[in-house]
C-alpha cells in the first residue's frame, strides 16, 4: 500500500511538472514585440495604403531573425524569396546528379547563372527581414538588394547568350552584348541605390523612373536574345520545350514588373492587403516562378546545344566573359558601399 501511495505521489509531481511546462518554454523563448501601426514607425518604413504590421525599429538582432516566424507585414516577402532560393538548389542538385555536369568551360556560365539566382534570393530576403532595425540597416540591406539584382541581370545575360542565342541573332550582337549587359547591370544597381539615397517619402515619380528605366534597359537586353528565339521558334512551329519555358519566363517577368511599379490591389483596399495580398508580395511570387521558369529553359538548352555552343566559343573567351561576372560585383558593391557611406554620414549629422 505504501509503495503505491509512493507512485501516486510521484505521478501527481510529473503531473504537476507538465502542466508547468508550456510556462517554462515560454519563459525559455525569447520575447517578440508586437507588430505595431504605420503611426508608430518613422516615416522612412512605411509603405503607401499598408495601415499596420510593421515591426518597431530599434531592437535586438535577434528579433528581427526570428521574425521570420512572426506575422508582419513583410513575412510574405521572405518566405517567397526563401523558398524560391531553395527550389533553385534542389531543382539544380537534381539537374547536376542527372547529368553527371562538370566543372568546365562548358557549364561554367550554368553555374554562374544559379550563383546568380540564389544570390539575388538571398540578398532580398535579408532586405526585407532585416530592414526595419534602424534608419542605417534600412539603406544598407536595400543597397545589398540591389546589388544582387544586378548580379542576376549578368547572369542571366552570360546564359541566354552561351546556351539560348540563335545564330541569327548571335552573329548581329555578339561582339557588345556581354560589355553592355554587364553596363546596364552596373547601371540598374546605381539607378536603384542613388534613387534611395536621394529621395525621401512620399516618393516623387522621379526616384521610380530611376528604378525602373535602368532595370528596363537591363532587361530589355538580356532578354533579347531569348525573345528572338522564341519568336523565330513559335513563328516556325517548333515544338522546343525550352522555348516555351523561356516564354515563361518573359510573361513572368512582365506580370511581376506591373506589380512591382503599380500598388495594387492595396491601392483599392487600404488597410486590407497588410499582412498578405499587397503588391510586392505579389511582385515576388511571380519573380520567383520567373527564375524556376528560367532555370528550367537554360537547363535544356545546356543539355540540346552543346554542339552550338562549342562551335562557337573556346574556353578562354568562356573564362574571361565569366570572370568579368567579379567585375560586375565588385563595381556594384562598391557603388553601393560609397552610397552608404554617404547615408551614414548625414544620419550622423542629423543625431548631432
Amino acid at each position: 500500500m505504501t509503495a503505491i501511495l509512493e507512485r501516486l505521489s510521484t505521478l501527481s509531481l510529473s503531473g504537476q511538472q507538465l502542466s508547468r511546462l508550456p510556462r517554462l518554454l515560454e519563459d525559455g523563448l525569447p520575447k517578440m514585440p508586437c507588430t505595431v501601426q504605420e503611426a508608430e514607425v518613422p516615416q522612412l518604413f512605411r509603405e503607401p495604403y499598408i495601415h499596420a504590421g510593421y515591426r518597431p525599429t530599434g531592437q535586438e538582432w535577434r528579433y528581427y531573425f526570428l521574425s521570420l516566424f512572426q506575422k508582419h507585414n513583410e513575412v510574405v516577402n521572405v518566405w517567397t524569396h526563401l523558398l524560391a532560393a531553395l527550389a533553385v538548389l534542389l531543382r539544380f542538385k537534381t539537374f547536376v546528379e542527372a547529368e553527371q555536369l562538370p566543372v568546365d568551360a562548358w557549364s561554367l556560365p550554368l553555374f554562374i547563372f544559379v550563383l546568380s539566382s540564389v544570390t539575388y534570393l538571398t540578398c532580398s530576403l535579408l532586405a526585407h527581414l532585416l530592414q526595419s532595425k534602424s534608419e542605417l540597416s534600412h539603406y544598407t540591406f536595400y543597397f545589398v538588394d540591389y546589388v544582387g539584382v544586378s548580379i542576376y541581370q549578368y547572369g542571366s545575360a552570360l546564359a541566354h547568350f552561351y546556351y539560348s542565342s540563335d545564330q541569327a541573332w548571335y552573329d548581329k550582337f555578339w561582339l557588345f552584348f556581354l560589355p553592355a549587359a554587364a553596363f546596364c547591370g552596373w547601371l540598374s544597381c546605381a539607378g536603384c541605390c542613388y534613387a534611395k539615397y536621394r529621395y525621401r517619402r512620399p516618393y516623387p515619380i522621379m526616384r521610380k523612373m530611376c528604378q525602373v528605366i535602368p532595370a528596363g534597359l537591363a532587361f530589355v537586353l538580356d532578354i533579347s536574345p531569348v525573345a528572338h528565339r522564341v519568336v523565330v521558334c513559335h513563328l516556325g512551329g517548333c515544338e522546343e520545350d525550352a522555348a516555351w519555358y523561356h516564354t515563361y519566363q518573359i510573361l513572368f517577368f512582365l506580370i511581376s514588373a506591373y506589380f512591382f511599379s503599380c500598388p495594387v490591389p492595396e491601392k483599392y483596399f487600404p488597410g486590407s492587403c497588410d499582412i498578405v495580398g499587397h503588391a510586392h508580395q505579389i511582385f515576388h511570387t511571380f519573380l520567383a516562378i520567373c527564375t524556376l521558369s528560367q532555370l528550367e529553359a537554360i537547363c535544356l538548352d545546356y543539355k540540346t546545344r552543346q554542339e552550338i555552343f562549342l562551335k562557337r566559343h573556346g574556353p578562354f573567351s568562356i573564362y574571361l566573359s565569366c570572370g568579368s561576372f567579379f567585375g560586375l560585383v565588385a563595381c556594384s558593391a562598391l557603388t553601393a558601399y560609397v552610397l552608404r557611406g554617404r547615408i551614414k554620414a548625414s544620419l550622423a549629422k542629423k543625431d548631432s
